[in-house]
């Protein structure tokens, strides 16, 4: 079972996939790639459980494995 990762982290590695963001408007900040509309988690928590990374992922359409390589 993959470790924890840091929000910053999280950012970084789904800017590699082509994301753009993250931008704060209403109560969630989200990421744009085209017209799809990513949210992301709020600032003031901790690291982001891989349980919640994982639905991320999933949403974004990124695979566990594309995930580990990049």
């Amino acid at each position: 079972m993959p470790k924890p990762i840091k929000r910053g982290e999280l950012i970084r590695r789904l800017r590699r996939f082509g994301w753009d963001g993250p931008f704060h408007k209403g109560k969630h900040p989200f990421m744009l790639k085209g017209s799809t509309r990513l949210p992301i988690p709020n600032p003031h928590r901790g690291d982001v459980d891989w349980s919640l990374t994982s639905r991320i992922l999933k949403e974004a359409g990124i695979t566990s494995e594309e995930w580990e390589s990049s």
